[in-house]
């Protein structure tokens, strides 16, 4: 094939395709290679700018003037800005404001230090996703007419802070359509302005994901997730004094709820998540961490029915117990798959007969009454368990499911075994599989998978 330059006889929207693939800062020095290459930029369908891959000191100089080479491109759709060093604000402020006003459909915001987006010019006809993290934050006056995306269906806010609740609430109801909306917020240096509120009835993904601990009173005294076209739910937060919640279409919800107790001694429990978990009973998919297990237990009133759950998966800790987990399949009368990550748990006397964790003890008036084992009654066919390692308390739990799961007909087992600190690696994994292989099962269509 000799010398022949293959890739720069590709169609000009072919390269610009590969162009876009790379930083910007980076695609813009292909143009010195030859004169086929100089004007290739132009075909770019992302720019992606970002001052820490040159020469910070050139770098407002050269978006000014890739934004100017741009003017009139049809190609570019999406304009993504990652700022490691400060810049005066008027000018990321005019990029931004041009890159609203010629259309463009992504706009994903990031800096470390501290920049003021002026929310004067926050208006787009054809914005879709639109992502603002860490050091950025929208204040200043609104548009005459308020902050206006017509077409925003993805928004994210990652470390974002607002000047007030009120502007968070502006922003949100500026956006119509909008289907997905993400908060990220672990820095507690200050309290967030998101004041528990999220109106919106359009939104069908809701991630929220509120991890300080501080605050307490301003940042949790209530939690109002008023959404009833929501199909999926991601929240993660510590317990609020109160919800109120709209999930009229709700079908999957992933909860990660952390209880106050394991942080302040206090003589009165703080928080009641009895609507929340009202709210989700409708669900067919269900995630909960080990921590919610613990918040279900210590913080739900009444423990609602699940009749539509198909999937229930939770998450294990040797510091927090199961016992909230027998009222629960108690009252998911047609769950089908049960997910468990991990087996080992803290020791309680409260797992009912789920668990076999501490020996029960019957008293005169129980050994009289024949009572049936909660797992007996459940309907699952499925059982995943992830990180097994086959020590004696596992295995023993394992062969109380396999003896009391009726209807069961697929296991899958992950098995956990560490082969750079096990010598034996492959003589243990099979003693670990054999000796679950081994147990008996009370359904005769039960089958173990090893992954």
């Amino acid at each position: 094939m000799g010398s022949t330059d293959l890739i720069s006889s590709l169609p000009d929207e072919v390269l610009g395709k590969i162009l876009s693939l790379l930083w910007t800062n980076r695609a813009a020095s292909t143009s010195v290679l030859s004169k086929r290459w100089r004007h290739l930029l132009a075909f770019v369908d992302n720019l992606d700018l970002r001052d820490a891959s040159g020469d910070h000191r050139f770098f407002c100089d050269f978006v000014d003037r890739t934004l100017a080479l741009l003017r009139n491109s049809t190609t570019v759709k999406r304009f993504s800005l990652d700022c490691a060093f400060q810049h005066d604000d008027s000018r990321v402020d005019s990029w931004i404001r041009t890159v609203l006003e010629r259309g463009f459909l992504e706009l994903d915001l990031k800096t470390v230090g501290l920049h003021c987006i002026d929310t004067e010019f926050f208006t787009s006809n054809t914005l879709v996703k639109l992502t603002i993290c860490d050091g950025f934050y929208p204040d200043g006056r609104l548009p005459p007419g308020g902050v206006f995306f017509p077409a925003l269906k993805t928004l994210s806010l990652v470390e974002v802070a607002f000047s007030c609740p009120q502007m968070y609430m502006d922003f949100i109801s500026g956006c119509p359509v909008l289907e997905e909306l993400s908060q990220h917020n672990d820095d507690d240096t200050y309290p967030p302005p998101w004041n528990g509120v999220v109106s919106n009835p359009s939104i069908k993904r809701l991630t929220i994901h509120h991890n300080g601990p501080n605050h307490r009173e301003e940042c949790h005294h209530g939690c109002w997730l008023l959404t009833p076209s929501l199909v999926y739910l991601d929240y993660s937060s510590y317990v609020a004094k109160q919800y109120d919640v709209d999930f009229g279409s709700l079908e999957e919800a992933r909860l990660d709820l952390r209880s106050w107790e394991r942080l302040i001694d206090d003589e009165d429990i703080f928080g009641d998540v009895s609507n929340l978990v009202e709210g989700i009973s409708n669900v067919k998919t269900l995630h909960l961490s080990s921590d919610s297990l613990e918040v279900f237990h210590l913080y739900c009133d009444t423990m609602p029915m699940f009749n539509n759950l198909l999937t229930l998966s939770f998450e294990s800790d040797k510091e927090k117990g199961w016992q909230v987990v027998p009222l629960l399949l108690t009252n998911s009368p047609n769950l089908q798959t049960l997910v468990i990550k991990g087996l080992v748990h803290q020791v309680t006397d409260r797992c009912g007969d789920f668990c076999v964790c501490t020996p029960k003890r019957k008293t005169k008036r129980k050994k009289m009454e024949e009572r049936v084992c909660c797992l007996s009654t459940c309907q699952v066919k499925v059982l995943n368990i992830s990180g097994y390692q086959g020590t004696c308390r596992e295995l023993k739990q394992m062969r109380h499911f396999l003896g009391n799961l009726k209807c069961l007909e697929t296991v899958n087992v992950s098995v956990k075994v560490n082969h750079l600190e096990d010598n034996d690696f492959s003589d243990r994994y099979l003693r670990i599989t054999d000796a679950l292989m081994n147990l008996p099962r009370v359904s005769s269509n039960c089958h173990i998978h090893f992954f």
